[in-house]
């Protein structure tokens, strides 16, 4: 099977979010599995010596970085993506393929392949990504509403399926956009083979070597004998940072002993935003005392030492489609309290694998201190959230189940 995965941005600009991480591990395990895949994406977010306009081997998958135009910024910082290159090698190969797969809405790149899907008659799968939940989609509503129904409703309807990481976002998308084509819902995945040396072993504290956990203080040392609150993702407005900081600020006044550390990258100066509300609360963020820590943006063994070195994990988000960084969490033995606009929200709820609040200051702040208090707890819920990720969202069996989806439309295509 000859697959061509578009996608506007790609490995390794991972400032970009979890798509960047989960798209390439399921290509990665795709191509082990005997699936020819081949990406076309810009070079969007990348610097340095990269090869453009030409095919390079990314861990043994075909990727094409075509150059880009940044035109229609209202689009967002990148613009639209538009790319003649592209376009060229779309109207040019795209025969070649048996199935494409498509990772995004709102771009070029989107535009142009399901434009020649439909104009060859290629089967296509578009994955939403959580861009077309109604409160996602209420943001900016303006530019949205034109873009929608000129281009994207056309790209989404021609669509063999529809593909959605959790049943949450099939359930609030599918029928609120009067989506007639098939929802496959399969999640994104983790390469468990990353984290065997910064989880729990089996199952249990003791599991986790003590280097691993206290790697992370030793590099910041202000978080010596302090629980760690970890928030990790994008500094954007839908992860709920204005709850985090607001329940944070209750936590404060009554315990000394804890710490929470921000890491990633920041969006649109949102950080800003996040600094005067912690000098709204009077929470120190700069001195020695600081009760609060920004990272910047963890990658590799960075980012794996401060999930295992960090005591709870936190994802508050407004809307969060699945929620990658809860899955590495779990993967690395760190008990999760997220959201309940959190995709996966339902499947961490249904095996007592994490702590599920609503989308205000005061559940989070019963939620962190529900786990802060109770260790056995704890314990628990990383126990459950590491048997989750092995037995739901391991690569490798995500990778299966998009082969057998796959095959299927490839066989419904052709009766």
């Amino acid at each position: 099977m000859k697959l061509l995965c578009v996608i506007p941005s790609y490995w390794p600009a991972f400032q970009f979010g979890g798509p960047i991480f989960s798209v390439h591990d399921l290509n990665k395990a795709l191509v082990k599995k005997g699936i020819d895949v081949t990406v076309y994406t810009t070079n969007v977010g990348l610097k340095g010596n990269l090869h453009v306009n030409q095919e390079v081997d990314v861990d043994g998958v075909k990727v094409t970085y075509f150059a880009y135009t940044k035109l229609f910024e209202f689009m967002g910082t990148t613009g639209w993506q538009f790319s003649w290159q592209m376009t060229r090698a779309l109207k040019k190969n795209l025969k070649s393929f048996d199935i494409v797969h498509i990772h995004a809405v709102w771009n070029y790149p989107t535009a142009v392949a399901g434009h020649y899907c439909r104009l060859y008659k290629k089967p296509y799968i578009i994955a939403t990504r959580g861009t077309l939940y109604p409160y996602t989609l209420s943001k900016k509503f303006w530019k949205k509403w034109f873009y929608y129904h000129f281009i994207a409703k056309r790209d989404l309807e021609g669509a063999t399926a529809i593909h959605y990481t959790t049943e949450d976002e099939a359930e609030g998308c599918h029928p609120f956009l009067g989506l007639k084509n098939q929802a496959i819902i399969i999640p994104n995945g983790v390469d468990l083979s990353e984290f065997k040396d910064y989880g729990l072993g089996d199952y249990g504290v003791r599991g986790r070597e003590l280097s691993l956990r206290e790697s992370l203080r030793n590099r910041y040392p202000i978080l010596k004998d302090k629980k760690i609150i970890l928030f990790l993702g994008r500094i954007h407005w839908k992860k709920g940072l204005d709850l985090l900081i607001k329940a944070y600020a209750k936590l404060v006044k009554e315990r000394d002993d804890v710490h929470l550390l921000i890491a990633g990258n920041d969006e649109d100066g949102y950080s800003k935003k996040v600094k005067t509300w912690l000098k709204e609360f009077s929470i120190p963020f700069i001195s020695t005392k600081a009760r609060v820590t920004f990272t910047g943006m963890l990658t590799g063994k960075e980012k794996l030492e401060a999930y295992s070195g960090s005591d709870i994990f936190v994802l508050p988000s407004y809307s969060e489609n699945f929620g990658m960084s809860v899955i590495e969490a779990m993967a690395c033995g760190v008990p999760v309290v997220i959201s309940n606009k959190v995709g996966i929200y339902k499947e961490i709820q249904g095996n007592k694998a994490g702590i599920v609040v609503d989308t205000n200051a005061e559940s989070l702040y019963k939620g962190i201190k529900l786990l802060l208090d109770n260790s056995e707890l704890r314990k628990e819920i990383a126990n459950n959230g590491e048997k989750l990720v092995e037995e739901y969202y391991d690569i490798d069996k995500v990778a299966e189940r998009m082969i057998k989806a796959y095959v299927e439309m490839l066989e419904r295509c052709k009766r």
